[in-house]
């Protein structure tokens, strides 16, 4: 019987499966990649329209690339500590996976330009290019962390960059989503940190350390919207003249309802309770590398914080003004995570 699993050429000589290229570019991780575009064009009071899709599909497609490169390049030492990956294993190429990467990194310039123009490849660029060079050269290096967390940071300010009806300069746009990027760097940041420890665990100051920090970001995420909005409800008590002048502090996404009660109640409660989720998936993890910072605890914390970057991007989306398509992101976490039993995202 014909094998009836779907397979690519790609100019290799086997076959390679659809398969070993969902795990070569840890397909499921990827779920993690349009919060970034979303809380981004959020902060900057962008629409969830056909331009922030189409670059929502180029951080995918980078996101990927740097994947297939990631094992492209660690070849050799995968063929000692992951030799079960697709490329030491020979299940995919060297040279296929090479060829993927270079495919998707054109791939998401293109979607980067048809979406935004020049305004969106001011992102797309120099997010592609700290991808290579992190693969290729930065990863074992005291810049490695950096760049990584450069590269989530840009891809936030990447959504803020979207072209609007109401388009802002390019330095609001960016002035807006620097909170949300800054705290997403920090988180991945945290990733970084933990990651340096997957094949022969950690010195229990490294948990320990990370986990103090995503505390931090949850709560410098939650607790100053909570305020604001707090703030704000009571001047709407106060003063016939608030709601006009609160509907002109939020972004596109809410205008018009922005100035209720009941909306500045939603919006407080999904920023704090996807705060909290994001704490309790990935802070739960770091709490169980910290009793016990083995390379399999380690490993796990990595995997819970790849995934747990998507809470809090909801969280950061409900902050900038989208409660209602930060809810939708937090429904998609569930799914990534059963995804990832299947397919590691590390």
């Amino acid at each position: 019987m014909k094998d009836r699993k779907a397979v690519a050429r790609l100019g290799s000589r086997s076959a390679v499966r659809l398969a070993d290229l969902a795990q070569l570019v840890r397909a499921p991780a990827a779920l993690s990649v349009p919060g970034d575009v979303i809380a981004g064009a959020a902060a900057a009071g962008r629409p969830l329209g056909v331009r922030t899709l189409g670059v929502i599909g180029s951080s995918v497609c980078l996101y990927w690339a740097g994947m297939a490169l990631n094992d492209y390049a660690d070849a050799a030492v995968d063929s000692v500590e992951r030799p079960d990956r697709p490329v030491p294993s020979g299940r995919v190429p060297r040279r296929t996976a090479l060829g993927v990467a270079v495919g998707l990194t054109a791939a998401g310039l293109g979607l980067a330009a048809a979406a935004g123009g020049r305004r969106s490849l001011l992102g797309a660029v120099p997010l592609a290019g700290l991808v290579w060079a992190y693969d290729l050269g930065l990863k074992n290096t005291s810049a490695g962390a950096v760049a990584m967390a450069g590269a989530r940071t840009l891809d936030v300010l990447g959504g803020a960059l979207v072209p609007g009806p109401d388009m802002a300069s390019l330095g609001e746009a960016l002035r807006r989503a620097a909170v949300p990027a800054a705290l997403t760097g920090v988180h991945t940041g945290t990733l970084m940190a933990l990651s340096r420890h997957e094949i022969a665990g950690a010195p229990v100051r490294v948990p320990a350390t990370t986990l103090a920090v995503s505390a931090a970001t949850a709560v410098a995420t939650a607790v100053p919207i909570a305020r604001s909005d707090a703030g704000s409800a009571a001047k709407g008590r106060q003063s016939s003249a608030a709601p006009s002048a609160l509907v002109a502090q939020f972004p596109a996404p809410l205008r018009g309802v922005a100035g209720t009660a009941p909306s500045i109640r939603l919006r407080t409660t999904v920023t704090t309770a996807a705060a909290l989720a994001y704490l309790g998936t990935y802070g739960t993890a770091q709490a169980r590398a910290l009793r016990e910072p083995s390379a399999a605890n380690v490993r796990r914390a990595v995997g819970a914080g790849i995934l747990g970057l998507m809470p809090l991007q909801a969280a950061l989306t409900a902050r900038g003004g989208a409660p209602a398509v930060a809810a939708a992101l937090g429904v998609v976490h569930p799914l990534a995570r059963r995804l990832a039993r299947r397919i590691s995202p590390t």
